[in-house]
């Protein structure tokens, strides 16, 4: 599930909504129970996103050792988790210390509805039933088919378990610690949200965006770090996958021309943004762009982008005639000149 999106207890992301119970209500009575009295745990106190940096080094980050093997099939179940997309790798190392195996026989009930919750858990294979009891009928809800993760909603609002989770036919799942999950997914994902919050109140094309729409912007960004002389985007290229934001370091925009010459065009650093041109237009990637040192940024999919970012296009299409134009210059082997942080792939 990723970060800003609508929490659904023990959901699958790719189930129909239509075969899912409401969880408003329930929504909304845990975040009162937090403002009026939450449940006391021994992990209560974890709950603060704001907690200072270093009282969050000084928590004691917990590892299970893991053979090369358990983790190279850790990575891979943990890699199709939305949730883990806005750590960094630093962070998302420690989440891979931390889980443990978990192995489900036929029939084991995994979560319990009104147990406190321990773990998060990820799907690594197997099947998986949830049910939860409705007017006194304990009813199945929903499912997971080999993929997915549970368990997160009960240590989000340190509330009980929303519902049941049990194994159909036995399987893998690996578990993230309480304490892990709230230092790091809960706590690290809000630093990180206002992080971007900041950012991009002063990215210039966004200043048309109310603040509600700059704050599911930044719900949807992911981080991804280049290393020095990374390609990040290849000219030619048709995968229109991701519009970025240059958050730290610099890039490079690069024009290899008829004959193979490489010409670069210009460079942009913290503020400038690239990879709209091709989106808007739906066509092939104009120039290479890749990192001039470690370089960071902050990326939306094309969903993401086609979604969020509706009214900045006018504006992003205003410079369509100066891409062509720049792109002209260097193609003539004239000088271009200074481009805006605007000027983008």
């Amino acid at each position: 599930m990723s970060s800003g999106s609508k929490v659904n207890f023990e959901q699958p992301e790719e189930e129909d909504d239509e075969d899912m119970p409401e969880d408003e209500e329930f929504l909304r009575r845990m975040r009162e129970k937090q403002k009026y009295g939450r449940r006391k745990s021994v992990s209560a106190e974890g709950y603060d996103p704001d907690k200072d940096d270093e009282d969050d080094d000084a928590e004691e980050r917990i590892v299970n050792p893991k053979s090369d093997e358990q983790r190279n099939r850790l990575i891979a179940a943990c890699q199709k988790v939305l949730l883990f997309n806005r750590l960094d790798k630093d962070q998302f190392n420690q989440v891979l210390d931390a889980m443990f195996e978990h192995v489900c026989q036929p029939g084991d009930s995994v979560i319990n509805e009104g147990d406190d919750g321990d773990n998060f858990y990820v799907i690594e294979s197997g099947n998986y039933d949830v049910y939860k009891v409705i007017n006194g009928d304990n009813l199945k809800v929903a499912s997971y088919d080999n993929k997915g993760s549970f368990g997160e909603l009960a240590l989000m609002y340190n509330a009980p378990r929303a519902a049941t989770v049990s194994s159909v036919d036995g399987g893998t799942l690996w578990a993230l610690d309480r304490q892990t999950y709230v230092r790091i997914i809960v706590r690290a994902n809000a630093k990180k949200r206002r992080m971007y919050e900041q950012f991009l109140q002063n990215v210039h094309i966004l200043q048309t965006l109310e603040e509600f729409e700059r704050q599911k912007v930044a719900d949807a960004m992911e981080p991804k770090e280049f290393e020095d002389g990374e390609i990040i985007i290849q000219q030619g290229d048709t995968k229109l996958d991701y519009f970025y934001f240059v958050m730290e370091g610099e890039v490079k925009y690069v024009l290899t021309d008829d004959d193979d010459v490489e010409k670069e065009i210009k460079r942009d650093t913290a503020g400038g943004y690239f990879g709209e041109l091709a989106l808007i237009q739906d066509k092939p990637r104009a120039v290479t762009v890749s990192s001039v040192g470690v370089t960071k940024c902050g990326c939306l999919d094309v969903q993401a982008f086609e979604r969020l970012l509706g009214p900045c296009k006018e504006i992003m299409k205003r410079n369509v005639d100066l891409y062509a134009k720049e792109l002209e210059q260097v193609s003539s082997k004239q000088p271009a000149e200074a481009s805006s942080p605007e000027t983008s792939n």
